[in-house]
């Protein structure tokens, strides 16, 4: 695993990565933006205040509630934009890493896209089921534990679909499921880091593709 996510941070950031790199950190900054704007657009056309103290005191309070959130939810966005850049950044790898192995098959984006938002949802909601659980101060472990295995079987399907059937796919990761779970406890880590989690669905991606193979007994050539 660490020599995986060794490769997998050599791929993100050499100069073949860069054009992806930037357009998944245009979306995902642009994706919270947007959200920053519409919530702070409903407040300041439906809810009044007779002092203007009170107003901007509001925005703040918003502002750095969304600020937060976008923190704490950039596991689920992680999973939408998996969707989007999967193949482009296993291609990139395989090529890169993996000459001598046969090309993996493009997944079909719009499956893809909905397998990233059926799955970012589900992260979502396990995300919220455990929000309570922060208050007794064992939240950020169940989270990381939870997001450790979604992140570690999503990913690791979605890796493995390039070269297989879905349902061979999953058998896979089944088989090796302490495997791919261990794997997984790395980017949900780097969800929770500020400022590096804008990297990290490109990461995980890479780094998947890497597990991937090791299971698969490839070695990089």
């Amino acid at each position: 695993m660490l020599n995986a996510a060794l490769l997998a941070l050599r791929d993100v950031l050499s100069p073949e990565f860069r054009s992806i790199l930037w357009k998944a950190l245009g979306l995902t900054v642009l994706l919270f933006v947007a959200l920053l704007l519409a919530v702070e657009g409903a407040i300041s056309l439906f809810a009044s205040f007779p002092w203007p103290w009170l107003e901007t005191l509001v925005a703040w309070v918003t502002g750095l509630g969304l600020f937060a959130a976008f923190l704490l939810l950039m596991a689920p966005v992680t999973a939408i934009f998996a969707g989007l850049f999967l193949d482009d950044v296993a291609e990139l790898v395989e090529r890169r890493d993996y000459p001598q192995d046969p090309p993996g098959k493009p997944a079909d984006l719009l499956a893809s896209l909905i397998t990233g938002i059926e799955f970012g949802l589900l992260m979502l909601a396990v995300f919220l089921l455990v929000l309570p659980l922060w208050l007794l101060a064992i939240g950020p472990a169940v989270m990381v534990m939870a997001n450790a295995y979604l992140m570690g079987r999503e990913f690791f399907v979605m890796a493995a679909m390039r070269h297989m059937s879905v349902r061979e796919a999953r058998a896979l990761r089944k088989a090796h499921a302490g495997q791919v779970f261990a794997a997984g406890l790395l980017p949900a880590l780097l969800t929770h880091v500020p400022f590096v989690n804008l990297f990290v669905p490109l990461f995980a991606t890479a780094y998947f593709v890497h597990i991937y193979k090791a299971v698969a007994g490839r070695k990089p050539g």
